[in-house]
């Protein structure tokens, strides 16, 4: 799967980059059909330690998954975003598997 990473206001480098598009692929085991994933990677100006923004989007068809996570490294905020989008799946693939 193509995962479009985009770093606001800082350059991520070719680990972070990787890591991401690893942790990212693990997403095609759970659904075949996605068609993109676009990764926003921020960090926010505050004292917190808290303060690196992943946003993961996922576009299926007919739908798109949107998940926004806030945590102290991007490792730790992708992995959060990934795992609540393998629950998103796994729900609209339950669904559909009802309606068939």
């Amino acid at each position: 799967m193509k995962v479009n990473t985009q770093s606001v206001n800082f350059t991520a480098d070719a680990k972070l980059i990787d890591f991401i598009q690893k942790r990212m692929d693990k997403l095609d085991m759970y659904y075949d059909k996605i068609i993109q994933s676009d990764v926003y990677l921020k960090v926010e100006n505050t004292s917190d330690k808290e303060n690196k923004i992943v946003e993961a989007k996922v576009s299926v068809p007919g739908d798109s998954f949107i998940v926004k996570k806030q945590c102290k490294s991007f490792e730790e905020g992708t992995d959060a975003a990934i795992a609540s989008l393998e629950r998103q799946i796994k729900k609209r693939k339950e669904k559909l598997r009802a309606h068939n």
